[in-house]
């Protein structure tokens, strides 16, 4: 099990052992579930999910540094 903290902001860190262990790299999608008590998280791999696929083009709207940049802190 690895820990990591919430900030004031709700943004967290995901440890590096856990990237490694599911393979997440930056830019990566990831979808959130709450299952009871339970937050599961687990990375989206494109045209593999129907339901995503439906936002990929508007997700791919998103995609340049500069709007990363813009979007980083809100």
């Amino acid at each position: 099990m690895e820990l990591a903290r919430i900030t004031s902001r709700g943004r967290t860190t995901i440890p590096k052992k856990i990237r490694e262990a599911a393979n997440l790299r930056e830019g990566d999608m990831i979808a959130f579930k709450v299952e009871g008590d339970h937050v599961v998280v687990r990375k989206v791999i494109a045209g593999a999910d129907a339901y995503w696929q439906g936002f990929s083009k508007v997700l791919n709207e998103w995609v340049s540094r500069e709007d990363e940049e813009a979007w980083r802190d809100l």
